[in-house]
C-alpha cells in the first residue's frame, strides 16, 4: 500500500492482519535519491483468538492465551521525475516473501496517467475497499478489493469525473515459499486443489472499468465499477469459462466523519467435469488464495459492505490523529454442497487506529461467521459450521 500523509477527513487507515496488509502511514516517510523515494515498514501484531491456531499452520493465527508476533518486513521504491512515474514493493514474511508492486508510467495533468506493470486493481469505493480496519471488509478476499494484477491501467481525471481503464492479460507471479500458486499478496483464482474442489482455473484477459463523479455540496463520491476475465482451465477436469462483478460505491465526508458503502454482485461461472469414478464437483466453489494458502470460495455472491469511522486531530503532541470506526460486510451467497445450501459468511470490525509520525497502531475487535483470519472454523465456501468466532488484534507498524 501507498503511504500518504493523513491530515484530511475520510482518508480511512485500512490494513490487513499477520497476511501482510500494510496500513497507510499518517506522515511523509522515506529519503528521497535524486527521483527515488525509498521508505519500508515493520509490523508486529499481538493476537488474543477465540481458538489457537491449527497445529499444521494454517491461517487461523493467534493464541487464546495471547502472543505477539512479526507481520511483515517490507522495502518500498518511488520514482517522480519529469512526468516519469513509478513504484516497486518487496514484501518478507515468516517463511515465505512475494513483490507486491512493481510499475512504471507517465502522467501529463491534461493527458491523464498511464500504469505499466504490478498494479492495483481499479474496483469499488477506493484502494482499498470500503474499510478502515486492519482486517479489511469481506470484499478483499473474494479478490474485489486492494487487488495487484500485470497489465496496463489509465486513469484520468475531468473536473468532478474520475475514470480507469484498465487491462490485465495474466496474474501475478508466484513468490517464494510453501504454495506452488497462493504466494501472492491478492486473492485471485489458483489452480491449486483445496477442501476436494479441483484447482484447475487461472483468470486471464481480465478488463476493469471504474467511474467515480464528486458532488461537492454533498461531499460525496458517487461510483460505479466493473470487472470481466477469463477462466482458463489448466487441464481436462474443466472447461473454460468466465468470470464478472459490478459494484455501486459511494464516500461520504462531514465534519472528521466518513461513510463508504458499497454493494457489489459477482460470479465465477466454474465448469468442472466429472471425475473419474463419476463424482460431479459442485460449481457452486471456486479455489482463490493468497499469503500461502488456497481454499475454496462461493462461485457468486452478492457483498453488502459498510463502513463508518471518525478522525479527530488532538492539539497534543502525543498523537497526530486517532481514528474510530465500525466495519461491516457480509457474502450473501447462492449455493450448495452435498445437499446443504451455503450459509452466509459476515465479517463485522470495530477498532481505533492511532497515528504519530511514522507510527500507526491498529487496535481491533473482529467478529465473523465466515473468514479465515478471525478463527479457523470459518469460511467464503460453504461455511455449514456458521461459527461465529473473535479476533483482538493489535498491529503495531513503523513506517520509514
Amino acid at each position: 500500500m501507498r503511504c500518504v500523509k493523513r491530515s484530511s477527513v475520510g482518508l480511512a487507515m485500512v490494513a490487513v492482519l499477520a497476511l501482510g496488509m500494510a496500513p497507510r502511514a499518517n506522515a511523509e516517510i522515506g529519503f528521497e535519491v535524486g527521483p527515488l523515494t525509498v521508505g519500508g515498514a515493520m509490523r508486529v501484531n499481538y493476537v488474543i483468538a477465540d481458538q489457537d491456531a491449527p497445529e499444521d499452520g494454517s491461517l487461523g493465527r493467534g493464541s487464546s492465551e495471547g502472543n505477539f508476533e512479526l507481520d511483515t518486513f517490507r522495502i518500498n521504491l518511488g520514482l517522480s521525475h519529469e512526468g516519469v512515474i513509478g513504484a516497486a514493493e518487496y514484501r518478507w514474511y515468516d517463511g515465505y516473501s512475494f513483490v507486491h508492486t512493481g510499475w512504471l508510467g507517465y502522467e501529463d495533468p491534461e493527458l491523464g496517467r498511464v500504469e505499466v506493470g504490478i498494479n492495483r486493481v481499479p474496483f469499488g469505493v477506493g484502494p482499498f475497499g470500503p474499510a478502515n480496519s486492519f482486517f479489511f471488509d469481506q470484499h478483499y478476499y473474494v479478490g474485489l478489493a486492494d487487488q495487484m494484477k500485470v497489465g496496463l491501467k489509465y486513469s484520468r481525471t475531468a473536473g468532478p469525473l474520475a475514470f480507469d481503464l484498465a487491462y490485465y492479460p495474466i496474474d501475478v507471479p508466484n513468490g517464494r515459499g510453501i504454495s506452488d500458486d497462493s504466494m501472492r499478496y491478492s486473492y485471485t483464482v489458483v489452480p491449486e486443489d483445496a477442501g476436494g474442489i479441483p484447482g484447475v482455473y487461472e483468470e486471464r484477459h481480465q478488463v476493469n472499468a471504474r467511474l467515480i463523479y464528486t458532488i461537492e455540496e454533498l461531499n460525496t463520491a458517487l461510483g460505479i465499477s466493473g470487472k470481466y476475465s477469463q477462466l482458463n482451465a489448466q487441464d481436462d477436469r474443466a472447461s473454460n469459462s468466465d468470470a464478472y462483478a459490478v459494484s455501486l460505491h459511494s464516500s461520504t465526508t462531514y465534519n472528521g466523519w466518513n461513510l463508504m458503502l458499497q454493494l457489489s454482485a459477482y460470479r465465477f461461472d466454474a465448469d468442472y467435469r466429472a471425475d473419474e469414478e463419476g463424482v460431479q464437483p459442485t460449481n457452486d466453489l471456486i479455489v482463490m488464495g493468497a499469503f500461502g494458502f488456497p481454499f475454496p470460495v462461493a462461485s457468486e455472491g452478492l457483498i453488502p459492505s459498510v463502513a463508518l469511522s471518525y478522525t479527530i486531530t488532538p492539539e497534543t503532541d502525543l498523537v497526530d490523529s486517532i481514528t474510530f470506526y465500525n466495519d461491516y460486510s457480509i457474502i450473501v451467497k447462492d449455493g450448495e454442497e452435498n445437499g446443504q445450501s451455503f450459509r452466509d459468511s459476515q465479517l463485522n470490525v470495530t477498532g481505533m487506529a492511532i497515528a504519530k509520525g511514522g507510527w500507526y497502531i491498529y487496535t481491533d475487535y473482529a467478529l465473523s461467521d465466515g473468514n479465515y483470519f478471525v478463527g479457523p472454523g470459518g469460511d467464503f465456501g460453504s461455511n455449514q459450521n456458521n461459527d461465529w468466532q473473535y479476533r483482538f488484534n493489535i498491529n503495531f507498524g513503523y513506517y520509514f
